[in-house]
């Protein structure tokens, strides 16, 4: 204030923020004359540092004020200084003349590309220039030209001169500091983190931020960079390695345990633990982690990425007011202390009277009640922290000893009936026989969660094929350290992966095969509900958008369905979702398949025989898919109408005739969608139910569909029918035939209403469907076809529905309800049927998450059964089986009494 006080009486008739910008342009006039840029920078800094502090102090500006106002300085003097620096060099021919700044960028890392500078603070820069700017042979040239202009501006802000310095500058955060120039190529920098990139380098990347030079490149060089910043794959290892190097900082600084008031003197409030960087490490490892799924957490600052992690549901609001909010207090201490002597320290002085300054500066009345203030929040952020680490990462005492190898007499006790192979396989995991065990930390990863896993797989209906699973599973990872990390600091994923393992071959299936779908677990929308078929069918089009190729187009929908069917069929089995919640999302993801496929495959057969003719095709969807009721092993029922609206053929380079061309595309779309690929089969297709059956074209035109169901179709036919939806369509009209084909399918209904033939038909065909099932029908785990089960209910209510027009291509509990509306039912015979059919759809959907193939109660294990109990709502299996032999007698009771009610219809 002395040295400046001729100023300060001007700039303190002004708001502080003019009072900046003041500085800054009488800086930037000043440093046209080269000679002049030292001075006139350090004069600005001089100044500005001041204004900024009387602004902070006097409580003008919050801490975001200042650290922002601090960080613009920075900003605003390599935007000062580099000009004149890189026309100096071109000016003696060092460096060759280029457009602007001839792709010269400054990234800047840390608290700089955050815009969080304290009064102290060194600027991390790295200094890179696009090479693709330069002429390749003057590239060298080039390099050199650059490295000489970053050596001068490192000069023009840190050398320390009678009228001070401006910032210290420090470039060791570039790639291979000790043996690369102070500049280098973009390319080459790419290249590094690519190859050799480290955790720590892209914890230091997540600040980053082009701070001077060519901007617009900067940008585009951090874009390019941010796959190896940002990975959509699982990546917890990040947690252990940045966490090992807050432990080595802590080491270093001698700090194991939060100060208290007494040890607070001499305490680095950056280091220690609940300091500055326990906050910052928190917030990054998990951005690292989550941040590559989850563009919304890749936040430069350190609040905002709290904030970002809260709105994204990976932590508790409260937690992150605590973090934010002594984050904010932590950072004005370290102002303060910088304050003092422009020191750069984060120390709390050990003299008393340097204590009792800082105290003084800090608005506090003496420095015990500082002293206590600070030793509170510290232990506060220290608990916050713990509470909310997913793993113990405290290193206090020795490491817990390793469990010896379970034992074949052990394992058989467990219930693996194959005990010696099982002991074989867990001593080649431990030994690193695989890939995934291959490294001393993947091993000792491994023996941490050993015995969780073991514990889980002994669960299965058969431990060994559970085992067998998970061999698959570890067999195809290509590295194992992330995937223990992640197991290891979740237990709670841990369990999911057991109960996978032994509760539900089908999911267990996939995932061995599919290991990167333990990506989808760290997503905070995995366990919410599932999307509608809009925003699945959005999902779907943004993976594959960019994909011409339908080969490749096809390998996207398989895994992304995939893994989309793998969520589902989780919340199936985890009872997160109901039987209508779980149909709709089953079938929501069948959607959006035939949404973005049929497009695809049009595209495709139009390179040859031309755009679809006429007005176009609809894709009708049956039976479970047509009332949104599909299971994790449902085919999907489909009938396709075409209509050729006056068309002949089609117009491409080998036109077709609609009848063909048609049928040739729903060929297509078939194989489309059952071939086998690299990505495995996505859905079995029954088109059965089309006019003439296998006899008939795959397609049909508008006009055949109507005439055969005007006079040829059958009963079961039209029972079909009552759960029709159309699904999708292409061709210029696709939208008016759909409505046609919608009109279509509810005039052929409509001619079943009230016909006595109906309900005789309908009589005849239920003693046909008994017969045939009559073996299953005495088991009530047969849900489909037992006694009262599935399809008797779903049978009666279909054929109400024909009869009576009530209910049509509704799921089969509100079908009910509106059959009891008609007062075709009762009000109590629907409700209690209603009520049955819900318990076997919620059975059947974790029944069908869970196998692949039918199977009996005795063959279920442990987990399937507690996951089918879950499901009901029951205390245990045995309770279950018994309140469902109740229930299904119950309906069979009701569907029988209903039909013989309708018996004499046959007689008239």
């Amino acid at each position: 204030m002395s040295r400046h006080a001729d100023w300060l009486s001007e700039a303190a008739e002004q708001a502080p923020d003019s009072a900046l910008d003041a500085l800054i342009e009488e800086a930037r006039e000043a440093a046209v004359d080269p000679r002049a840029l030292a001075p006139a920078l350090r004069q600005m800094r001089g100044r500005a540092a001041l204004l900024i502090a009387l602004a902070d102090l006097g409580g003008v500006w919050p801490l975001e004020a200042v650290t922002g106002a601090l960080s613009r300085l920075a900003r605003e003097a390599l935007a000062i200084a580099l000009p004149p620096l890189i026309a100096a060099e071109q000016t003696r021919g060092t460096l060759p003349a280029l457009d602007g700044m001839g792709g010269y960028t400054v990234i800047g890392m840390g608290k700089l590309g955050a815009e969080e500078l304290n009064y102290s603070s060194d600027i991390d820069l790295i200094c890179l220039f696009d090479q693709d700017r330069a002429p390749q042979d003057a590239e060298a040239e080039i390099r050199q030209g650059f490295v000489r202009v970053t050596r001068k501006l490192v000069a023009a802000l840190s050398e320390q001169t009678g009228d001070g310095y401006v910032f210290r500058t420090d470039l060791r955060l570039r790639p291979n500091p000790s043996t690369t120039p102070v500049c280098l190529s973009m390319a080459a920098a790419e290249g590094y983190y690519e190859a050799e990139g480290r955790t720590w380098e892209r914890a230091a990347h997540i600040k980053a931020a082009p701070v001077g030079g060519d901007l617009e490149g900067g940008e585009a060089y951090l874009a390019r960079l941010s796959p190896f910043v940002w990975r959509r794959s699982l990546d917890f290892y990040a947690l252990e390695e940045v966490q090992g190097l807050l432990d080595k900082i802590r080491a270093g600084a001698g700090e194991f345990a939060t100060p208290s008031v007494e040890t607070l003197p001499g305490t680095d409030i950056k280091r220690c633990p609940g300091g500055i960087r326990e906050i910052e490490f928190f917030a990054q490892t998990r951005q690292l982690i989550l941040g590559g799924r989850d563009p919304s957490l890749c936040a430069r600052g350190t609040v905002a990425a709290l904030d970002a992690l809260v709105a994204a549901g990976h932590l508790p609001q409260d937690a992150a007011a605590v973090l934010s909010e002594a984050y904010r207090a932590h950072r004005v201490l370290e102002h303060r202390l910088q304050m003092v002597e422009d020191a750069q320290t984060h120390t709390i002085p050990t003299g008393a009277e340097a204590r009792e300054r800082v105290a003084a500066l800090s608005g506090y009345p003496d420095a015990d009640t500082h002293a206590a203030e600070i030793a509170a929040r510290v232990a506060t952020v220290y608990e916050a922290v713990e509470a909310i680490t997913p793993t113990p990462h405290r290193r206090r005492g020795p490491a817990a000893v390793d469990a010896p190898l379970p034992e074949e007499e052990a394992l058989a006790a467990q219930g693996f009936a194959r005990a010696k192979d099982a002991a074989a396989t867990l001593a080649r995991w431990r030994s690193g026989q695989i890939t995934a065990t291959r490294s001393e930390r993947a091993r000792a990863l491994y023996r941490r969660i050993e015995g969780r896993i073991l514990e889980g797989l002994a669960g299965a209906a058969d431990p060994d094929e559970a085992l067998a699973h998970f061999r698959r599973f570890l067999d195809s990872l290509p590295a194992g350290v992330q995937v223990f990390s992640l197991l290891a600091a979740n237990p709670h994923f841990l369990d999911l992966v057991a109960e996978v393992m032994s509760a539900s071959p089908r999911l267990a299936h996939y995932l061995g095969r599919n290991p990167g779908a333990l990506d989808a677990l760290i997503d905070r929308d995995f366990f919410a509900p599932l999307p509608s078929a809009p925003a699945q069918i959005a999902g779907l089009q943004a993976s594959c958008q960019g994909i011409s190729d339908l080969e490749r187009g096809l390998d996207a929908v398989r895994a992304w369905a995939r893994e989309q069917s793998f969520r589902a069929g989780v919340q199936v089995m985890r009872a997160l979702t109901d039987e209508r919640e779980a149909g709709a999302g089953f079938s929501a993801i069948a959607d959006a398949c035939l949404t973005v496929l049929l497009p695809q495959v049009v595209e495709d057969l139009a390179a040859r025989h031309g755009p679809p003719p006429g007005r176009g095709m609809a894709v009708i969807a049956l039976g479970k898919l047509g009332t949104r009721e599909m299971t994790a092993g449902s085919d999907l029922d489909l009938l396709t109408i075409y209509d050729a609206g006056g068309a002949e053929s089609s117009e491409g380079p080998r036109p077709l005739a609609p009848s063909a061309y048609y049928p040739r595309l729903m060929k297509a779309f078939v194989a489309a969608l059952t071939a086998p690929t690299a990505e495995g089969r996505l859905y079995e297709v029954d088109m059965r139910l089309r006019p003439s059956g296998r006899a008939g074209p795959v397609a049909v035109s508008l006009e055949s569909f109507r005439r055969y169901h005007a006079g040829e179709a059958e009963v079961w036919e039209h029972l079909a029918l009552s759960r029709a939806r159309v699904v999708t369509a292409c061709g210029p009209g696709a939208a008016g035939l759909s409505a046609e084909v919608r009109a279509a399918i509810d005039g052929a209904l409509a001619r079943r209403r009230g016909a006595p033939g109906t309900l005789v038909e309908a009589l005849a065909m239920r003693q046909r469907l008994i017969e045939a099932h009559e073996a299953d029908r005495r088991r009530p785990w047969a849900l489909k076809h037992t006694a009262g089960g599935m399809m008797e209910i779903e049978f009666l209510a279909q054929t109400g529905a024909l009869f009576t027009g009530a209910g049509i291509g509704l799921r089969g509990p509100e079908m009910l309800d509106a059959l009891a509306l008609d007062g075709w039912l009762t009000h109590a015979e629907a409700g209690r049927l209603a009520k049955v059919l819900s318990l076997l759809h919620r059975l059947q959907q974790v029944e069908r998450a869970a196998l692949d193939r039918e199977s009996k109660p005795e063959d279920f294990g442990p987990g399937l059964r507690s996951a089918l109990a879950r499901a009901a709502g029951a205390p245990d299996f045995d309770t279950l089986s018994t309140r469902l032999a109740t229930h299904t007698a119950e309906a069979a009771e009701i569907a029988t009494a209903r039909f013989a009610a309708i018996a004499p219809a046959e007689g008239a």
